[in-house]
Protein backbone atom coordinates (compact mmCIF):
# COMPACT_ATOMS: atom_id res chain seq x y z
CA UNK A 1 0.00 0.00 0.00
CA UNK A 2 1.32 3.43 -0.81
CA UNK A 3 1.73 5.25 2.89
CA UNK A 4 0.98 8.77 1.20
CA UNK A 5 -2.10 7.72 -1.37
CA UNK A 6 -4.23 5.79 1.64
CA UNK A 7 -4.31 9.29 3.26
CA UNK A 8 -7.60 10.93 2.81
CA UNK A 9 -7.46 14.99 1.27
CA UNK A 10 -8.79 17.44 3.20
CA UNK A 11 -10.96 19.88 0.78
CA UNK A 12 -11.44 23.38 2.58
CA UNK A 13 -15.01 25.43 2.48
CA UNK A 14 -15.33 27.24 -1.08
CA UNK A 15 -13.63 24.90 -3.14
CA UNK A 16 -15.65 22.71 -5.65
CA UNK A 17 -14.83 19.28 -6.93
CA UNK A 18 -15.55 17.04 -9.72
CA UNK A 19 -14.21 13.80 -10.42
CA UNK A 20 -15.55 11.91 -13.43
CA UNK A 21 -14.32 10.76 -17.08
CA UNK A 22 -10.55 10.46 -15.82
CA UNK A 23 -10.01 13.88 -14.45
CA UNK A 24 -9.82 15.63 -11.14
CA UNK A 25 -11.08 19.56 -12.00
CA UNK A 26 -11.23 21.60 -8.53
CA UNK A 27 -12.51 25.18 -8.49
CA UNK A 28 -11.66 27.43 -6.12
CA UNK A 29 -11.01 31.47 -4.70
CA UNK A 30 -7.69 31.47 -7.24
CA UNK A 31 -8.90 29.61 -10.04
CA UNK A 32 -9.83 26.22 -12.12
CA UNK A 33 -7.43 23.28 -12.13
CA UNK A 34 -7.80 19.92 -14.16
CA UNK A 35 -5.92 16.81 -13.44
CA UNK A 36 -6.03 13.59 -15.65
CA UNK A 37 -5.83 10.12 -13.61
CA UNK A 38 -3.78 7.14 -14.76
CA UNK A 39 -5.63 4.65 -15.74
CA UNK A 40 -4.73 2.22 -13.11
CA UNK A 41 -5.75 4.89 -10.27
CA UNK A 42 -9.11 5.19 -8.88
CA UNK A 43 -10.46 8.84 -7.47
CA UNK A 44 -13.70 9.63 -5.29
CA UNK A 45 -15.22 12.22 -3.72
CA UNK A 46 -16.95 12.12 -0.52
CA UNK A 47 -19.26 15.35 -0.42
CA UNK A 48 -20.49 14.79 3.17
CA UNK A 49 -16.94 14.21 4.48
CA UNK A 50 -15.30 17.13 2.30
CA UNK A 51 -12.67 14.58 1.16
CA UNK A 52 -10.89 13.16 -1.67
CA UNK A 53 -9.60 9.48 -1.55
CA UNK A 54 -7.04 8.02 -4.14
CA UNK A 55 -6.42 4.29 -4.47
CA UNK A 56 -6.52 1.51 -7.09
CA UNK A 57 -8.58 1.43 -9.86
CA UNK A 58 -10.70 -2.00 -9.69
CA UNK A 59 -9.67 -4.77 -11.04
CA UNK A 60 -5.43 -3.47 -10.25
CA UNK A 61 -3.32 -5.58 -8.06
CA UNK A 62 -2.61 -3.00 -5.33
CA UNK A 63 1.04 -4.54 -5.01
CA UNK A 64 1.38 -3.63 -8.47
CA UNK A 65 4.39 -1.54 -8.83
CA UNK A 66 3.09 1.15 -11.48
CA UNK A 67 -0.19 1.52 -9.90
CA UNK A 68 1.60 1.61 -6.04
CA UNK A 69 3.81 4.82 -7.80
CA UNK A 70 0.93 6.19 -9.79
CA UNK A 71 -1.34 6.08 -6.15
CA UNK A 72 1.23 8.29 -3.87
CA UNK A 73 1.96 10.70 -6.88
CA UNK A 74 -1.75 11.43 -7.71
CA UNK A 75 -2.56 12.35 -4.55
CA UNK A 76 0.19 14.62 -4.15
CA UNK A 77 -1.15 16.24 -7.21
CA UNK A 78 -4.00 16.84 -6.24
CA UNK A 79 -2.82 17.81 -2.58
CA UNK A 80 -1.42 20.61 -4.62
CA UNK A 81 -4.04 21.33 -6.75
CA UNK A 82 -5.90 22.04 -3.67
CA UNK A 83 -3.60 24.44 -2.00
CA UNK A 84 -3.10 26.27 -5.72
CA UNK A 85 -6.91 26.90 -6.00
CA UNK A 86 -7.08 27.99 -2.73
CA UNK A 87 -3.87 29.97 -1.76
CA UNK A 88 -1.95 30.16 -5.35
CA UNK A 89 1.49 29.54 -5.83
CA UNK A 90 4.39 32.16 -6.57
CA UNK A 91 7.91 32.59 -7.35
CA UNK A 92 10.56 35.79 -7.51
CA UNK A 93 12.76 35.88 -10.09
CA UNK A 94 15.37 38.81 -10.02
CA UNK A 95 17.56 39.46 -13.08
CA UNK A 96 20.69 40.87 -11.94
CA UNK A 97 22.72 43.27 -14.17
CA UNK A 98 23.74 46.69 -14.83
CA UNK A 99 21.65 47.50 -17.95
CA UNK A 100 19.77 44.26 -18.17
CA UNK A 101 15.97 44.66 -17.54
CA UNK A 102 13.04 43.06 -17.91
CA UNK A 103 9.50 44.24 -18.74
CA UNK A 104 6.04 43.13 -20.56
CA UNK A 105 5.41 43.80 -23.82
CA UNK A 106 1.58 42.49 -24.49
CA UNK A 107 1.20 39.23 -23.38
CA UNK A 108 5.44 38.54 -23.51
CA UNK A 109 7.88 38.67 -21.03
CA UNK A 110 10.63 40.70 -22.87
CA UNK A 111 14.34 39.87 -21.06
CA UNK A 112 16.93 42.14 -22.07
CA UNK A 113 20.02 40.24 -20.86
CA UNK A 114 23.24 41.26 -22.55
CA UNK A 115 22.48 39.61 -25.97
CA UNK A 116 21.67 41.84 -28.67
CA UNK A 117 18.30 41.22 -29.65
CA UNK A 118 15.57 41.19 -26.25
CA UNK A 119 14.44 37.54 -25.46
CA UNK A 120 10.59 37.53 -25.42
CA UNK A 121 9.12 34.66 -23.99
CA UNK A 122 4.98 34.45 -23.91
CA UNK A 123 3.30 34.05 -20.63
CA UNK A 124 1.50 31.00 -20.86
CA UNK A 125 -2.42 31.30 -20.13
CA UNK A 126 -3.20 31.20 -16.27
CA UNK A 127 -0.13 32.34 -15.42
CA UNK A 128 0.29 36.32 -13.92
CA UNK A 129 3.97 37.86 -14.32
CA UNK A 130 4.82 41.11 -12.67
CA UNK A 131 7.87 43.19 -13.02
CA UNK A 132 8.94 45.20 -10.41
CA UNK A 133 10.59 48.43 -10.26
CA UNK A 134 14.39 48.31 -11.01
CA UNK A 135 16.64 48.54 -7.65
CA UNK A 136 20.29 49.49 -8.60
CA UNK A 137 21.41 46.54 -11.13
CA UNK A 138 18.30 44.44 -9.86
CA UNK A 139 14.42 43.68 -11.50
CA UNK A 140 12.44 41.64 -9.14
CA UNK A 141 9.85 39.90 -11.71
CA UNK A 142 6.91 37.84 -9.56
CA UNK A 143 5.52 34.78 -11.57
CA UNK A 144 2.18 33.21 -10.05
CA UNK A 145 -0.58 31.13 -10.55
CA UNK A 146 -2.62 28.16 -9.66
CA UNK A 147 -0.73 25.57 -10.71
CA UNK A 148 2.09 24.87 -9.07
CA UNK A 149 4.21 23.13 -12.22
CA UNK A 150 3.55 25.77 -14.64
CA UNK A 151 4.99 28.18 -12.32
CA UNK A 152 7.80 26.09 -11.71
CA UNK A 153 8.23 25.76 -15.34
CA UNK A 154 8.13 29.13 -16.58
CA UNK A 155 10.33 30.38 -14.01
CA UNK A 156 12.98 27.63 -14.79
CA UNK A 157 12.55 28.76 -18.42
CA UNK A 158 13.35 31.97 -17.66
CA UNK A 159 16.49 31.27 -15.25
CA UNK A 160 18.00 29.22 -18.23
CA UNK A 161 17.48 32.23 -20.90
CA UNK A 162 20.81 33.61 -19.08
CA UNK A 163 21.74 31.47 -15.84
CA UNK A 164 23.50 33.58 -13.05
CA UNK A 165 27.54 33.34 -13.68
CA UNK A 166 29.98 32.69 -10.63
CA UNK A 167 32.32 36.01 -10.98
CA UNK A 168 30.35 39.10 -11.27
CA UNK A 169 26.79 37.32 -10.08
CA UNK A 170 25.06 38.86 -13.67
CA UNK A 171 21.72 36.53 -14.83
CA UNK A 172 19.02 35.49 -14.13
CA UNK A 173 18.03 33.86 -10.55
CA UNK A 174 15.57 32.95 -8.17
CA UNK A 175 14.98 35.48 -5.53
CA UNK A 176 16.27 32.99 -2.69
CA UNK A 177 19.19 31.22 -4.87
CA UNK A 178 22.47 31.75 -3.59
CA UNK A 179 25.19 31.65 -6.29
CA UNK A 180 28.32 30.51 -5.10
CA UNK A 181 31.04 33.28 -6.16
CA UNK A 182 34.39 32.65 -7.10
CA UNK A 183 37.36 35.01 -7.02
CA UNK A 184 38.71 35.24 -10.68
CA UNK A 185 42.21 35.89 -12.09
CA UNK A 186 44.52 38.24 -9.76
CA UNK A 187 47.15 40.05 -11.86
CA UNK A 188 50.56 41.37 -10.70
CA UNK A 189 53.03 40.40 -7.92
Amino acid sequence: MSRIGKKPLEVPAGVKVSVGGGKVELQGPKGKDTLKVHPKIKVTWAESEKSITVGPADGVNPSDADALAQWGTTRALIRNMVEGVTKGYEKTMQVVGTGWTASLAGKNLKLSVGFANPILMPVPEGLTVVVEKQVGELTPIKVSGVSRQLVGQFSSAMRSKRKPEPYNGKGIKYAEEVIKRKQGKQFGA
